[in-house]
């Protein structure tokens, strides 16, 4: 992952609901929810601040030309529903829903697990979430085409480079990630080649 720029202040770390903000503002929350968190959102100042630094985020998305970002609606709607990426918030829990085919968390490798959002075999592409537990290293790889990252939650080191919430970073094909790692732990939306070279 090469050098971006950051989008943003260093996070949000007040409001025990800057979580659900981030993916409120990705649109990955159900309408139920979205009615339940707005009303906190008008009266919260830090969460306001955590939705404009996730606003390059969202129209980095909006631009891109690549399909895989966006999954279908169906999906998003089942995603938003059934995953508790952040767990222990009794008050934005989601209702169960019947059982429909949808890819669930995958653990990878020790402390790291991913949940695939959407494929384009054509291309080599795949969008997916990425989950580090805290002080985890992500593999050594070289990047087979362009790699896009967007952080939604903790602290993530790229090499020499710290992202926090709502940060972008963007890999040129051929170029290397030697060290990824967290300290706090964290997750991100990954758009990237599936022929990456782990080393």
């Amino acid at each position: 992952m090469t050098e971006t720029p950051r989008t943003g202040a260093p996070p949000v770390d007040g409001c025990e609901l800057a979580p659900r903000v981030s993916l409120y503002a990705l649109r990955a929350l159900s309408p139920q929810e979205v009615r339940a968190l707005e009303p906190h959102i008008a009266t919260c100042a830090e969460c306001r601040l955590q939705i404009e630094r996730l606003r390059p985020v969202m129209e980095s998305l909006q631009l891109s030309r690549t399909d895989v970002l966006y999954p279908s609606e169906s999906l998003w709607e089942r995603l938003a529903r059934r995953i508790d990426l952040y767990g222990g918030d009794e008050a934005f829990d989601a209702p169960e829903l019947p059982s429909a085919p949808d890819p669930e968390w995958r653990q990878v490798a020790s402390g790291i697990s991913c949940k695939l959002l959407a494929t384009d075999a054509e291309h080599d592409r795949v969008s997916m979430l990425v989950r580090l537990e805290p002080g985890v290293y992500y593999p050594p790889h070289r990047h087979a085409g362009v790699e896009e990252l967007h952080l939604l939650h903790g602290e993530l080191w790229i090499d020499d480079r710290r992202l926090f919430p709502g940060d972008y970073n963007r890999a040129e094909p051929g170029s290397c990630d030697k060290r990824v790692w967290s300290e706090t732990g964290c997750t991100c939306v990954l758009v990237t080649s599936s022929l990456d070279v782990i080393f």
